[in-house]
């Protein structure tokens, strides 16, 4: 997508992404509550350097977060996104394809054997994009988390690096 722009976050991107976090939280998506207001988005482990960040006409509109599966020596050579947000106006305009691609690209680039990701079995426009993306369902652990008051599966996927 032409306007889109993909980059590495900086400290000072904090704040709009913690604003897009709150913004776009949703049980489609999230195994966790809602992020308080005075919540820090960059935490231990998860800093800037741990996100790209997608900007659409100069504001920021998206990021994903990579980290590791575990912290097993025997499985670093394995990436894992661990976050993916897109604001509400800038969905279907391809910015969650740019940062799927973009995270793939730098896993590659790193290195990387496999990357990986867990999606939950409700959130069918995520699954479809990860498997467009050439994501394949590994596993799927049924009812492993409670939202709402229904039990959804969790859904295991990766991909080669090679």
């Amino acid at each position: 997508m032409p306007d889109t722009s993909i980059r590495t976050a900086r400290p000072d991107d904090e704040e709009p992404l913690a604003r897009l976090d709150r913004a776009v939280w949703s049980y489609q998506h999230a195994v966790t509550p809602a992020p308080r207001p005075q919540e820090p988005f960059f935490r231990e482990g998860a800093g800037p350097g741990a996100h790209l960040v997608a900007e659409l006409g100069g504001r920021l509109v998206g990021y994903v977060r990579l980290g590791f599966p575990t912290s097993l020596a025997s499985n670093s050579h394995v990436r894992q996104i661990r976050g993916l947000a897109v604001a509400d106006e800038a969905r279907g305009r391809g910015v969650g394809r740019a940062l799927v691609r973009a995270a793939v690209d730098q896993a590659r680039d790193g290195g990387f054997r496999r990357i990986t990701l867990r999606v939950l079995g409700h959130n069918a426009a995520a699954r479809a994009l990860y498997e467009s993306e050439g994501f394949v369902v590994e596993g799927v652990q049924p009812g492993e988390f409670r939202l709402e008051g229904a039990y959804v599966d969790d859904v295991l996927m990766g991909r080669s690096l090679l």
